[in-house]
């Protein structure tokens, strides 16, 4: 009887030392597994974190490259007003020479 519960207790002893070799060994592949999740979540993050740099810069330029187009827009819209009003004024004063001319016209034939 002793040397069955001697028997009993190595075999369990044994036992029990195989399943925390096996549980010892997938919890370290697991763990690898996870390390290299990691480097490759961390790796992914970077790149994106560059590519997000690099869009933000190219959003920079093109809101810059916008302000100066609305600059030139305004610029070229107060040029127009001024043209319009010059022509403007060019056509008032183009009547203007006309209706003197017709006078001087009338004049030159009434003195022939």
């Amino acid at each position: 009887m002793a040397q069955f519960t001697q028997w009993l207790f190595l075999t369990a002893f044994i036992l029990f030392v195989l399943f925390m070799v096996v549980k010892t060994f997938f919890y370290k592949s697991v763990a690898q597994k996870e390390e290299k999740n990691s480097a490759v979540m961390k790796l992914t993050l970077q790149e994106a974190e560059i590519l997000i740099r690099k869009h933000q810069l190219q959003l920079q330029r093109a809101l810059g490259n916008i302000d100066i187009l609305t600059d030139e827009i305004t610029s070229l819209r107060n040029e127009v007003k001024a043209l319009k009003q010059r022509n403007s004024q060019y056509r008032v004063e183009s009547e203007k020479y006309k209706s003197k001319i017709k006078d001087l016209e009338q004049k030159i034939e009434a003195l022939l």
